[in-house]
């Protein structure tokens, strides 16, 4: 049986027809900072402790944009996913219990957030799904914040089925659902590969590779500045670290998110970087096309390699001769796959978007948003 959502008896309230954005809510850009860095380090931890929550973050972050409904205006990556993924019910599956463990741990990041600063649980949602992206060696997708919250109280749930992409749909039902959110078939194609891209690497590495490579370089606590103030820990205060629930008070906590330092100094070492980087990205799209008989200029032939599941039989679905192109593309040019892909991840995270306040309202009010198909994007 299909996983179903349970629905929410409020009654339609405009608030829930878009999805409003005050870019300027998180104040100076030390705190904004902070609180990205902050969210960005929960999801690595929690992939470090379950592997098999990497794809689940990205896959959050995807559903709560595939509930916009682009006929009606309504629903929209405003942090309903959340809500809807918990109230839900399916004994024995993986997929579903994934997703739990995903939004239990955002969840639990915006509740410590909010002691400190404001922060919503949708722009949780799409840092963390761009977190998981970079944290197997990806590149680093852009994501607007300023989502504002929506009262617990008033959320209603979108009738987008949870299990969307879990392979349990056919391609067309996969189709129709980036269709009705308002999204190209470029689109979907290059956000399922990045989907492809993160299971592939979670089936292909052990847990000991990802405990490795996403180790991050502790700092004292209150140290701030210069690399030089960076203070290595212990074996045994870092196993302590490492074996702490996600539900520890982050006053009390073993890791202060901090803005000095690289990238991997900060949330610990990408997971597989000694096969997977923002340079080759693509190298699974490269294979997913050759294993069909398929080249850069030649289209598919067969099949999609088994090991590529429902997302290789959906970019190569003989019904979707869009997306075979794309992939043609894709597998070509990284630079035009790693492009394309930050721009619909950044568009799949903002549908529905209304931006309130000052400048932001006057710039982007009733601005149409710009697809991958528009000629004037000049992306080359």
């Amino acid at each position: 049986a299909g996983i179903t959502t349970a629905a929410t008896t409020a009654s339609p309230l405009p608030a829930n027809a878009e999805v409003f954005f005050d870019p300027a809510m998180y104040g100076d850009q030390e705190l904004r900072v902070g609180t990205v860095d902050t969210v960005r380090e929960r999801t690595r931890r929690a992939i470090l402790q379950n592997p098999a929550l990497a794809p689940s973050f990205y896959q959050l972050a995807l559903l709560d944009g595939l509930s916009f409904n682009a006929a009606n205006q309504k629903y929209g990556p405003n942090g309903s996913i959340i809500y809807a993924v918990l109230s839900t019910k399916d004994e024995g599956n993986s997929y579903l219990k994934n997703l739990q463990g995903a939004a239990s741990v955002l969840v639990q990041a915006e509740k410590d957030l909010k002691k400190k600063t404001a922060v919503s649980i949708a722009d949780c949602i799409a840092i963390a799904g761009a977190e998981a992206i970079e944290s197997i060696g990806g590149p680093v997708l852009p994501v607007q914040l300023g989502r504002l919250e929506v009262d617990k109280s008033k959320v209603q749930i979108s009738p987008l089925p949870l299990d969307i992409l879990s392979g349990s749909r056919s391609p067309a039902e996969v189709r129709e659902a980036f269709k009705n959110a308002g999204l190209t078939e470029r689109e979907m194609t290059a956000l399922l590969g990045g989907l492809l891209t993160l299971e592939q690497v979670e089936k292909t590495r052990t847990t000991e590779d990802w405990k490795e490579s996403t180790k991050p370089k502790f700092v004292e606590r209150g140290k701030m500045g210069r690399m030089s103030d960076y203070k290595r820990l212990t074996d045994e205060d870092i196993q302590a670290a490492l074996n702490d629930e996600y539900d520890e008070d982050p006053d009390d906590g073993w890791y202060i998110a901090d803005s000095f330092g690289s990238r991997d100094d900060r949330f610990g070492q990408r997971i597989a970087k000694d096969q997977i980087n923002e340079k080759n990205f693509n190298v699974f799209l490269k294979d997913l096309l050759s294993s069909a008989g398929g080249t850069a200029k030649k289209k598919a032939v067969a099949k999609a390699d088994p090991k590529y599941g429902w997302i290789g039989e959906q970019i190569l679905d003989p019904d979707s001769p869009v997306s075979q192109s794309w992939l043609k593309k894709y597998a070509d040019s990284n630079l035009y796959y790693t492009k394309d892909l930050g721009i619909a991840f950044n568009a799949i995270t903002q549908l529905g978007a209304v931006y309130t306040g000052g400048k932001y309202e006057n710039l982007l009010k009733n601005k149409p948003r710009k697809t991958l198909n528009d000629d004037d994007l000049n992306l080359f």
